[in-house]
């Protein structure tokens, strides 16, 4: 009988103790997250204070400041998809892309800074891992324009993907670095965009 009431505690106990670490975990992202918007270099031991915690408990959760910028970055990206999710990208793919780069812009230009700290710490590579299956929303869109004639169709799709994805990043870039405001990006990112996309006229 000890036995058994031994084991239904110590259950509990590590029950209790994961429960703790996932609401540890939420609480440092959150935080990590609100601090790197409003400073991309917010340290370690501001974000802990930020989330409730001590920087030996933020460590036992994220080794390093890079792992834990991924996993802010990622965890938004992820959500952000399920956003843009609510975008519809069928019709005129014209008019489709205006309302996609619309959504993703206001999504880019609230995590601007965030993008801004994941580039400073996190592999290119990795930042467009990220990406993958956001990206895939603007294939079938392109595929879609090339079906139909309106977007060209002499260039690889997976260049006309990268190109999106440079495009909108470099909007932000720019806005961070003060070359461009933030009022006419959506219109600018569309127009460039639909330029780069536009069948060429023959020779």
């Amino acid at each position: 009988m000890r036995r058994g009431v031994a084991t239904a505690a110590s259950t509990e106990q590590s029950g209790q103790k994961r429960a703790d670490a996932r609401r540890n975990i939420a609480a440092i992202l959150d935080a990590a997250q609100e601090c790197l918007i409003a400073d991309p270099e917010a340290n370690i031991s501001h974000i802990a204070k930020h989330a409730g915690v001590g920087r030996v408990t933020l460590y036992g959760h994220f080794p390093s400041r890079a792992d834990l910028i991924d996993a802010v970055f990622t965890r938004a990206v992820t959500e952000s998809d399920r956003i843009l999710d609510a975008v519809d990208i069928d019709g005129d793919p014209r008019e489709a892309l205006a309302r996609l780069v619309t959504a993703s812009w206001k999504i880019i230009d609230q995590f601007r800074a965030l993008l801004l700290a994941a580039q400073n710490h996190i592999p290119e590579e990795r930042i467009r891992a990220a990406h993958d299956r956001p990206m895939r929303r603007v294939r079938r869109l392109i595929e879609n324009g090339r079906a139909t004639g309106v977007f060209r169709d002499d260039q690889p799709v997976p260049w006309m993907v990268a190109v999106y994805h440079s495009v909108v990043h470099g909007a932000a870039t720019e806005i961070t670095a003060g070359r461009l405001t933030d009022q006419n990006a959506a219109t600018l990112i569309t127009g460039t965009l639909l330029a780069a996309y536009s069948p060429q006229p023959a020779p």
